[in-house]
């Protein structure tokens, strides 16, 4: 890392805490953050499963230190407690001690603040009593802090897109007939370290013919087929920051007939979607604007009957559309829309959403609308019942086999209008 990118890390993390402390409200509550520890793996000896600090941890010191804690005192400041180090750890793993307060002082610390309320945020803090109706408090408004992404941190996005970029160039040759699944993943993941990135963002997904309907699905040894679409859904990470992305190809070289028709409707609303990611814009508005298109889109490929408004109230485009337009994305791929407070206004019908907010400067989302034939869902009675005059069931069974379509790319919301991370990963 060069000085000038350590002196803007060190200035955003002193940023960061100073809003923490700001949106903590100044309270006498003790803010205790674990970074976590390693889990062992069962019967494995001194295997462990590979550690992944606490986001709330990452975002505050900039570290993945195992069995640290960052402390927090609005009459004192911060103090970092950090485990020692173990002679067998400097054999075995080649650790050296990390800066900061040794873990044993931590015990004087607290007990020179006895009787102050405690609130623990990050991983679970064994012995540890805290508030829980503070640590709920606080945990939302440290959310809000991180919702907005500082340089720093977008910076480590568009470096997760371009790794996620290698890793797409390098796997697009392997989408072929007679390839599986796994082999396409495996080019897929190696290309994304040699692009950069640290490790997988999460479970990387492939899905050809009919695996393309489950929406998490691990490649298998499943060969492809001509007539198959192959659904990938992967990204790399880089100093914990995610790229989230998807794509879906042809296995037999070019869309064609009804591939290649549901293919362009899901593109033209994934560009739309893209272009609504706007300041101000409410989240639950982009859903369903999105899902209107797609309702709309069906009609007219012969898929579903009736006009998009009416088929909407009636929740039809959860038979094909049955997960949100997208999430927030970037310490994580998940990162910290479940702990927002939501609008509180009475939800339209059917509305999958995960987060329902109004998206504000920093805010960093995917944009993935997909639509798929779900023997699940389209087999479920109670549905075909329900759905009777709205679908074009003959036409729809016909398609069990088909799959699916999704196209997801990564948003930087700003006030001059929408920065696509991921723009520069080829749709086809």
């Amino acid at each position: 890392m060069s000085a000038a990118i350590e002196t803007a890390t060190a200035t955003a993390l002193e940023e960061r805490r100073r809003r923490a402390a700001a949106a903590w409200g100044g309270q006498p509550d003790l803010v205790l953050i674990g970074s976590g520890d390693p889990i062992s793996i069962a019967g494995c000896g001194d295997q462990v499963y590979e550690f992944m600090a606490h986001p709330e941890y990452v975002y505050l010191t900039d570290d993945v230190e195992p069995g640290a804690l960052l402390a927090f005192d609005p009459q004192s400041g911060w103090q970092h407690f950090v485990p020692p180090v173990t002679q067998a750890e400097r054999v075995w793993e080649g650790l050296t001690q990390r800066a900061g307060t040794p873990l044993t002082e931590l015990a004087g610390w607290l007990a020179a603040r006895r009787g102050r309320p405690i609130v623990t945020l990050g991983a679970r803090l064994p012995g540890v009593a805290s508030d829980v109706t503070r640590t709920v408090e606080s945990r939302r408004a440290l959310a809000q802090v991180r919702r907005a992404k500082d340089a720093i941190e977008v910076e480590r996005m568009r470096h997760a897109a371009r790794a996620t970029a290698v890793g797409y160039a390098a796997a697009r040759p392997h989408i072929r007939t007679g390839n599986t699944e796994r082999a396409i993943a495996i080019e897929l993941e190696a290309g994304f370290r040699r692009g950069g990135g640290d490790r997988v963002a999460y479970g990387t997904i492939v899905g050809a013919g009919s695996n393309a309907a489950v929406l998490h699905f691990m490649p298998t040894a499943r060969t492809l087929s001509a007539n198959d679409v192959v659904l990938i859904d992967a990204g790399a990470e880089v100093r914990r920051y995610c790229a989230d992305v998807t794509r879906t190809y042809p296995a037999g070289g070019a869309f064609e007939g009804f591939a290649r028709d549901l293919f362009e409707l899901v593109h033209a609303v994934e560009r739309e979607t893209l272009a609504r990611c706007v300041v101000g814009s409410r989240w639950r508005d982009i859903h369903l604007a999105a899902a209107l298109q797609i309702l709309d889109g069906l009609a007219r490929l012969g898929i579903v009957k009736g006009t998009a408004d009416a088929l909407l109230e009636q929740g039809v485009h959860t038979l094909f559309f049955p997960h949100g337009i997208g999430h927030m994305v970037g310490l994580g791929v998940r990162d910290v829309g479940p702990d927002l407070p939501r609008l509180a206004v009475q939800a339209p019908p059917h509305l999958m959403v995960r987060i329902d907010l109004t998206l504000e400067p920093g805010d960093t989302v995917t944009v993935e609308p997909g639509i798929y034939f779900i023997p699940a869902l389209l087999d479920d009675t109670d549905k075909r019942r329900e759905y009777v005059d709205a679908v074009h069931w003959s036409r729809v069974d016909a398609l069990r086999s088909f799959g699916g379509i999704r196209i997801e790319d990564n948003v930087h919301v700003t006030a001059a209008g929408p920065e696509v991370l991921t723009e520069m990963i080829p749709v086809l």
